[in-house]
């Protein structure tokens, strides 16, 4: 493992997704799903999150879309968070799953809108 582009995936992974959650994944992890977690930080959040070209909204705004063609609520949900936290507007996550319903199916994007409604509440409650 790359030590460096972990530490520097796990502090974009707790930018994004908070450090509560990103911190209880990692604690606990245990010898089976361990790996995993060390892939996704150091790979996707040190490696792939951190390349130039694209800013983090526009990451967040592309995860949005393609969990939703995928159908990965759980992952979408937490997504929609780290969109939030990257300064995306719920106008623009409406509209990406507007974007989902054409190409990826009306039904796909129906459980995004409700599960993008719930993390709204979710938010709003916390406030």
């Amino acid at each position: 493992m790359d030590e460096d582009l972990f530490d520097k995936g796990l502090q974009t992974r707790r930018e994004v997704l908070g450090a509560a959650y990103v911190d209880a994944s990692i604690s606990n992890a245990d010898d089976f799903n361990r790996p995993m977690q060390e892939l996704v930080t150091q790979y996707c959040w040190g490696d792939v999150w951190n390349r130039p070209g694209l800013d983090r909204r526009t990451r967040s705004l592309l995860n949005l879309a393609m969990l939703t063609a995928l159908n990965r609520p759980h992952e979408f949900r937490l997504h929609v968070r780290g969109a939030l936290n990257n300064g995306v507007t719920r106008e623009e996550i409406r509209e990406v799953l507007l974007q989902t319903a054409i190409y990826c199916g009306v039904p796909a994007a129906i459980d995004g809108f409700r599960n993008a409604r719930e993390v709204f509440n979710e938010v709003d409650a916390a406030s």
